[in-house]
């Protein structure tokens, strides 16, 4: 709590436009539940956010989050708004993953360059032709459309959402994969041309661990906060990525591997399941390990154990090697860049 108020909660977050609509509209949630708070927003630009040339895999991890953790520590804020996606799955000494607000779409999607959607030319990434510029600052998008798509080229694309939807039609792209949550926060829904899922045709595209979902991050003993918190959890998707954190914490990844997940609850006989699938794809697209599994959950504790059980066939099954590659290939000093392949 604040030292000058008990009823002021201050709130940590990035300052790109989505980071602070995403906080929004996490407060004004809170603010129905709790009215005789004030809550006043605590905005820093990160690491990740201030170096637009750097390959995100070489940033390493916490490159979105490390800042503001620091802030949480040294009790000058008292929670953070992250989008899920962005934390990695092992957190400070003292902080702990508070809640989990509903999801957003977690799906990809494909966005046209300007003039290819105003001739209406291209409906689907199948229509592209072979040597079409595809736009992703993510490893892994690239590596899962590489395999599904091997005749696409694809090129970095770094910046905010309003960033990246301008150089898609300004610098040379026929299209971009970005998030469909960030899209339909900022109300650029309209450009969503194509969402990718397992099920897309031609080839799906598994979504980032925790993708779609805002996570916010206390301190551990804060049970104040966390308690102020629950007006905005929602059960079912904190438990479904808590098993999405669980198999990338097993496999030892971050966000810059190519682990893709999707989860879904389904009805079986009568009684609700959670499905879990999981992929993990090498960086030329050419090998790629997946697998799934569906059970009852109703604990953190058994999503987190599901994810295990399924990281560790997956790790069996080859996708350990494949990781064990790529972390070879970055101490050895190369680079692992979008456009490599």
């Amino acid at each position: 709590m604040s030292a000058l108020s008990p009823n002021i909660i201050k709130v940590g977050t990035r300052r790109s436009a989505l980071a602070l609509r995403q906080t929004e509209l996490v407060i004004a949630t809170l603010k129905r539940a709790h009215p005789h708070l004030t809550f006043v927003v605590d905005a820093i630009s990160t690491m990740g956010d201030r170096d637009k040339t750097t390959p995100l895999p070489e940033l390493g991890k916490g490159l979105w989050t490390s800042e503001l953790e620091a802030k949480l520590a040294a009790r000058d804020i008292d929670f953070i708004v992250h989008s899920l996606k962005d934390m990695p799955t092992s957190l400070p000494d003292g902080c702990v993953l508070g809640c989990v607000t509903a999801r957003e779409d977690p799906r990809d999607v494909v966005i046209f360059n300007a003039a290819h959607e105003k001739k209406g030319e291209y409906k689907t990434l199948r229509d592209l032709p072979e040597g079409a510029v595809v736009g992703t600052s993510s490893v892994r998008r690239a590596a899962q459309l590489r395999r599904r798509y091997p005749g696409l080229v694809f090129r970095d694309v770094r910046g905010n959402i309003e960033t990246r939807l301008r150089k898609c039609d300004e610098e040379g792209f026929d299209a971009i994969i970005l998030a469909a949550a960030g899209l339909l926060r900022l109300d650029f829904g309209a450009r969503i041309a194509q969402y990718l899922d397992s099920s897309t045709e031609g080839g799906g595209l598994l979504h980032a661990v925790g993708q779609g979902a805002l996570g916010l991050e206390v301190r551990e003993e804060d049970e104040r906060v966390k308690e102020l918190l629950k007006a905005v959890e929602d059960t079912p998707t904190m438990i479904a990525c808590f098993a999405e954190r669980s198999v990338m914490r097993t496999l030892e990844g971050g966000c810059s591997v190519p682990i893709g997940v999707e989860t879904a609850w389904v009805e079986e006989d009568g009684v609700k399941k959670l499905r879990l699938r999981a992929v993990v794809v090498s960086l030329d697209g050419k090998q790629a390990v997946e697998s799934e599994r569906t059970q009852e959950i109703t604990t953190l504790a058994e999503a987190e154990a599901m994810g295990k059980v399924l990281a560790e066939k997956l790790a069996g099954m080859g996708a350990q090697q494949i990781l064990d590659d790529i972390n070879k290939g970055r101490e050895s000093g190369a680079a692992v860049k979008v456009g490599d392949a």
